[in-house]
């Protein structure tokens, strides 16, 4: 009776040279890479999600923090951070092309769409440090940081609850906005001016706001993608000083670019995750 090896026959099995796919080794790396990497960023959306759900009435609004536009006065919000999207969403497409223009070996196109992706990617990155920035920074006004908790309206404001200064009193944090003034509220309100700490901007410890897991998100959300997306340039700007010394030519393909493209199309595309659930929802 033969054997299991002998009756397989070696001609037609898979030695390893090519994949069954059709799809070559470095580009299935990259995709065991991507959805590892989803993954993780994953885990942070679904954590800030439960966070911000459970400190519902404590929670930042996106639109009354991101407010900023370089050289425009007045209240913007979440323009820049548009802008930002629509500068990433559009390297994307000229990665596409740069992808498009390798299959046809033309390594003039190449170049040129490798070089808008690059600027792209550094507009993106450089617009991202200026948010972190005026985030930190703050506002000139400031806000009220309490050191003991309170109840008012059935509802018990912890520790640290952050409240803003307005022309008719203090605005507590919350869907509705109550505005706490001193002649309806004098003992609440005089606790809360002589004993909160007076805070501006934002960091891993205080957030000027709303709640403080509000900025360790931003933060480690934000500046993790960030982080992509400048590796990313990194990563492009090598392949196209590679495209220019005519690296790929001589390969007779230009793999490499595809490679790249499907991580910073998986850049793009979380960026998109990020944009919705943290700004936009």
């Amino acid at each position: 009776m033969a054997s299991h090896a002998e009756l397989i026959d070696t001609k037609k099995a898979w030695g390893g040279g090519t994949s069954p796919f059709g799809v070559g080794y470095g580009k299935m790396m990259m995709w065991f890479f991507l959805i590892s990497d989803a993954f993780t960023f994953s885990a942070f959306l679904i954590s800030y999600g439960y966070f911000r759900h459970t400190y519902e009435n404590l929670w930042a609004d996106a639109e009354n923090v991101f407010t900023h536009f370089p050289f425009m006065e007045g209240h913007n919000p979440l323009l820049y951070v548009a802008f930002m999207t629509f500068v990433l969403i559009m390297s994307s497409v000229t990665m596409v092309l740069a992808v498009e223009a390798g299959q046809r070996m033309n390594k003039k196109s190449v170049a040129i769409w490798m070089g808008w992706t690059i600027v792209g990617g550094l507009i993106f990155v450089g617009s991202q440090a200026w948010e972190w920035y005026h985030f930190i920074h703050g506002t000139a006004e400031g806000a009220l940081e309490t050191i003991a908790s309170f109840t008012h309206g059935g509802f018990t404001y912890p520790i640290g609850t952050i409240i803003h200064e307005v022309e008719n009193g203090l605005l507590l944090p919350g869907k509705d906005g109550f505005v706490l003034t001193s002649g309806e509220f004098p003992e609440i309100y005089n606790s809360i001016k002589e004993t909160a700490v007076h805070i501006h901007g934002a960091n891993l410890t205080h957030n000027e706001y709303g709640h403080p897991l509000f900025g360790d998100f931003f933060f480690f959300i934000t500046g993790f993608h960030g982080s992509h997306v400048f590796s990313g340039v990194v990563i492009n700007f090598v392949i196209f000083v590679n495209v220019l010394m005519g690296t790929y030519e001589k390969r007779g393909h230009y793999e490499m670019i595809e490679k790249v493209g499907l991580y910073w199309h998986f850049v793009d595309l979380v960026w998109v995750f990020v944009f919705t659930f943290f700004y936009l929802v």
